[in-house]
C-alpha cells in the first residue's frame, strides 16, 4: 500500500509536518500532500510521561504552527480534509472504509494534538481563530502560481474561488461543522475492531475541547455559558443520540483491540472472522478478570482505562457534559435523566423518554466497576435523577452485587479520596430511601466475607455488613476527617433502615451499642473539659478554643441523639426480630446512666429503659428459679418475652425518614471533582502545571 510509517522519534523532522506548520498554504484538495501526511502509524501516549515525551518532540512544530497558521490557514485545510473523509465514511462498506478510517483517525489525532496545545498555551478565542483562519491573498497567489507551474492544465486552487477576507472573522461556522462531524462519527458508525480507535479519538477530542474550561481559569475566569466552545457543543441538536451512544459504550465495555485498525506491525490490514472471534473471546476473558479480582479502586481504574478506554472516556465525557451548565437547560443532562429501559413497553415508560437502553447491561457494568470514582458518580446521577433507573435497581434480586463494592470502598477509606467516600455514602443514603431495599438487605445472606478483617464472620446478612461498615465510617470520620456532613449522611442511612433491622448478628448489635458508648465517653470528656476553669491546665497546649469545643459538644449531642433514635426505632418496630440487640442493651445498660437526666436525651432513653426493665425483670425471675443462665438461655428468655411485649408501652416518635437533597450550586462540588477524574484516570493527559489551580481542591 506504500504506507509511510512515522515513529515518534522522527516527528520533528517529518517533511510533511514541517510543510504543514510552515509558511506555505496547502490547499485541502492537494491529495498528494494529505495522503503523505496522514499515512502514518503512531504509538498512542498511555500515561502522562508518554504524553510529556510526545509534547516535547512536537514543541517546535507546534510553535511554528501557532506563528504561521493564521496566515496559511493550513489548520482549516486539515479540518476540511477531515470533514470530507468523515462524510465519505458514512457511505462506504467495511472493506472500502478501512483506509479511510485510518486516515480519518490520523487527521483527527493531529487536530486534537493542536487543540490541546492551543488550549494549554493560548486562549479560547485564539483556538477559534485557528479553526476559522483563511490563507492570506499573497499566499493564495503563491499557491496558485506553484500549482500552475506543476500542472498548467490545473485550475487554480479551490481557495481562490472564495475571496480572501480582509480581516479574520470568528463566527464559529467551521467549528460548528466540526462538532457535528465528531458527533456523527460517534453515533452513526458502528463500533468494530477497526473503527474502535476512531470512536475513541472522537470522544477524546470532545473532552479536549471541553477542557478549554480548565485553561480559561488560568487566563481570565469565565463561565461556560460565555464560552463559544461550550455554547456550540451544548446547542447540539443531537444530545439524545450522543448521550445514548456514550452510555451504550459504557454498558457494553468493549475491550480495546490488540491492533489499531486491524493492522499488523508490518502495516498491512487484516479483517476476518477469525480475528473478530479472537477479540470476542479475549473480551469475555478480560471481563471475568475485571469482575472477580479484588482490586482496589485505583487498580481497577487503571485496568478499566487500559483495557476499556472507549468505555472509560465515554463515562468521563458523560460526567463532563451532565455536570456543566446545570443552571441552564442542559440537553445532555435531561437526556441522561430521561432515558428508559429498552425492555419496557411504551405504557411502562410514563413521561417523555430521551432514549432507550438495556438497563440490565448498565446495571451489570456499574456493579463491576462501581469501586472507581467515575462509576460511583454515574451511579449517583442515575439513582438520584432517573426515577426509572432507580425503580429498576430496587427490583434487582442481586443487590449485593452493587452494594458490596460500595461497602468495600468505604471499608478501604484510607485509600480513597474524601469525595469518593462522600459519594459512596450518598448512594447508600439514596438506596435506603426505599423501604423495599431496607427489608431485602436483611434477607440476603453472605458467607465468609474475606475483605472484612475486623472479625471473622462465617455468615451475615447484607444489611448486617452494611450497618457495620457505616458505623466504621462514622468512627473513621471522628478520628480523621471530622466532617459533619459525612456523619449526617451515615446516620441518615442507618436511620432510614432502623425500622426494618432484622435478625441482627450479635456482632452488629454490639457495634451499634458500642457506637453510642464511644460517643458517650467523648461527650463526658468534652463536657468535663468545658466545666474546668478557663486558666486550668486542661487548656494548656490545646489548639482548640472553648468556643470550638462548645460547637463540637453540640454536634456530638446531635449525633448521640440520632444514635438513640436509631436504637429506639428498631425496638419500636422490630424488637421481636432483634433478640441480639436486646441482649446487648441488657449487657451494656450502664452506658445510658449518665444521660437519663440530660434534657437532650431523656425522652428517648425512657423507651430504652422501659425495654431493658421489662426483660431484666423476666430474666431475674427465671434466674431465681434456675440459677445462673448461659447466653443461649438468656436469648431464649428474651425471645419468649418478646412474644408478650407490646410496643404500645413505648412513647411514640415520628418515623425516621431522611431524603437526600442536593445542595445549592452543586457544580461547585462536582465540576472540579469531574475534571480531577478526567485528568487522573482519563486517556487524555494535559499539562499538570496549566491546570494545577483548578484541581487542587480535590485530594487524590
Amino acid at each position: 500500500m506504500g504506507i509511510n510509517v512515522s515513529r515518534n522519534a522522527d516527528l520533528a523532522s517529518n517533511e510533511f509536518l514541517l510543510r504543514f506548520v510552515g509558511r506555505q498554504h496547502i490547499a485541502h484538495d492537494d491529495e498528494a500532500f494529505w495522503n503523505g501526511l496522514l499515512n502514518y502509524n503512531i504509538v498512542m501516549p498511555e500515561n502522562s510521561q508518554d504524553q510529556l515525551s510526545l509534547d516535547s518532540r512536537l514543541e517546535t512544530l507546534c510553535q511554528s504552527f501557532i506563528g504561521n497558521n493564521l496566515k496559511t490557514g493550513n489548520f482549516g485545510s486539515l479540518i476540511t480534509v477531515f470533514l470530507e473523509k468523515a462524510t465519505e465514511l458514512l457511505s462506504l462498506s467495511d472493506q472500502e472504509s478501512n483506509m479511510h478510517v485510518w486516515q480519518t483517525f490520523n487527521a483527527l489525532f493531529i487536530i486534537r494534538t493542536l487543540i490541546k496545545y492551543i488550549n494549554e498555551t493560548a486562549s479560547e478565542f485564539q483556538l477559534l481563530q485557528h479553526f476559522e483562519a483563511m490563507p492570506s491573498a499573497e499566499l493564495l497567489k503563491a499557491a496558485e502560481e506553484q500549482q500552475q507551474q506543476q500542472d498548467t492544465a490545473t485550475i487554480a486552487i479551490e481557495a481562490i474561488e472564495n475571496p480572501p477576507l480582509a480581516a479574520l472573522i470568528v463566527d464559529g461556522a467551521k467549528f460548528e461543522t466540526f462538532i457535528d462531524a465528531l458527533v456523527n462519527l460517534i453515533v452513526v458508525i458502528p463500533v468494530k475492531e477497526f473503527t474502535y480507535h476512531l470512536h475513541l479519538e472522537s470522544v477524546n477530542t470532545l473532552i479536549t475541547l471541553l477542557a478549554v474550561h480548565l485553561f480559561a481559569q488560568q487566563q481570565q475566569p469565565s463561565s461556560p455559558d460565555k464560552s463559544i466552545v461550550f455554547r456550540t457543543i451544548y446547542k447540539c441538536q443531537h444530545a439524545n443520540v450522543l448521550m445514548s451512544a456514550l452510555l451504550h459504550f459504557v454498558a457494553r465495555m468493549v475491550e480495546v483491540p490488540h491492533t489499531m485498525f486491524g493492522s499488523s506491525s508490518a502495516g498491512s490490514f487484516v479483517f476476518g472472522i477469525a480475528e473478530s472471534l479472537l477479540s470476542i473471546f479475549t473480551f469475555r476473558k478480560q471481563q471475568d478478570v475485571l469482575k472477580t479480582t479484588n482490586a482496589t479502586g485505583g487498580e481497577l481504574s487503571q485496568q478499566f482505562r487500559t483495557h476499556y478506554p472507549l468505555a472509560n472516556q465515554s463515562l468521563l465525557l458523560i460526567l463532563v457534559l451532565t455536570n456543566h451548565c446545570t443552571a441552564q437547560d442542559n440537553a445532555y443532562r435531561n437526556s441522561l435523566f430521561g432515558c428508559a429501559d429498552s425492555k419496557d413497553s411504551p405504557k411502562q415508560s410514563s413521561g417523555a423518554v430521551s432514549f432507550q437502553i438495556d438497563f440490565s447491561a448498565v446495571y451489570e457494568t456499574l456493579c463491576r466497576i462501581v469501586t472507581i470514582d467515575q462509576a460511583t458518580l454515574l451511579l449517583y446521577l442515575l439513582l438520584h435523577r432517573n426515577e426509572r433507573f432507580y425503580r429498576f435497581v430496587m427490583q434487582q434480586p442481586d443487590l449485593e452485587q452493587l452494594v458490596i463494592p460500595i461497602l468495600q470502598t468505604l471499608y478501604n477509606a484510607p485509600d480513597s479520596n474524601s469525595h469518593h467516600i462522600y459519594m459512596s455514602l450518598i448512594v447508600l443514603l439514596i438506596l435506603s430511601e426505599d423501604e423495599g431495599f431496607n427489608k431485602n438487605v436483611h434477607t440476603i445472606l453472605l458467607k465468609n466475607i474475606s475483605w472484612y478483617t475486623e472479625r471473622t464472620i462465617s455468615e451475615i446478612s447484607l444489611g448486617g455488613i452494611l450497618i457495620l461498615i457505616v458505623i466504621r465510617t462514622i468512627q473513621y470520620n471522628m478520628l480523621k476527617m471530622r466532617d459533619k456532613y459525612l456523619h449526617t449522611n451515615c446516620l441518615a442511612a442507618l436511620a432510614n433502615m432502623s425500622g426494618h433491622f432484622r435478625s441482627l448478628h450479635p456482632y452488629v448489635a454490639q457495634r451499634l451499642v458500642s457506637l453510642f458508648e464511644t460517643l458517650a465517653r467523648k461527650h463526658t470528656r468534652l463536657d468535663a473539659q468545658l466545666k474546668e476553669p478557663a486558666d486550668s491546665a486542661v487548656f494548656v497546649n490545646v489548639s482548640t478554643t472553648p468556643e470550638d469545643m462548645m460547637q463540637d459538644l453540640s454536634v456530638l449531642e446531635e449525633v448521640l441523639r440520632m444514635v438513640l433514635e436509631i436504637l429506639n426505632s428498631c425496638l419500636t418496630n422490630q424488637l421481636v426480630y432483634c433478640p441480639n440487640l436486646v441482649y446487648t442493651l441488657l449487657y451494656k445498660r450502664s452506658v445510658f446512666e449518665g444521660f437519663r437526666s440530660h434534657h437532650a436525651f431523656q425522652d428517648v432513653i425512657q423507651n430504652i429503659d422501659m425495654v431493658v426493665g421489662f426483660f431484666s425483670s423476666r430474666l431475674q425471675r427465671v434466674q431465681e428459679q434456675r440459677g445462673e443462665l448461659g447466653v443461649n438461655e438468656v436469648l431464649e428468655v428474651i425471645s419468649k418475652g418478646a412474644s408478650q411485649w407490646s410496643s404500645d408501652r413505648l412513647r411514640k416518635f415520628p418515623d425516621l425518614k431522611f431524603k437526600y437533597v442536593e445542595e445549592d450550586a452543586p457544580e461547585e462540588f462536582f465540576i472540579p471533582y469531574v475534571w480531577t477524574l478526567v485528568c487522573k484516570y482519563g486517556c487524555v493527559h494535559f499539562s499538570s502545571e496549566s491546570i494545577k489551580s483548578v484541581t487542587t481542591d480535590i485530594a487524590c
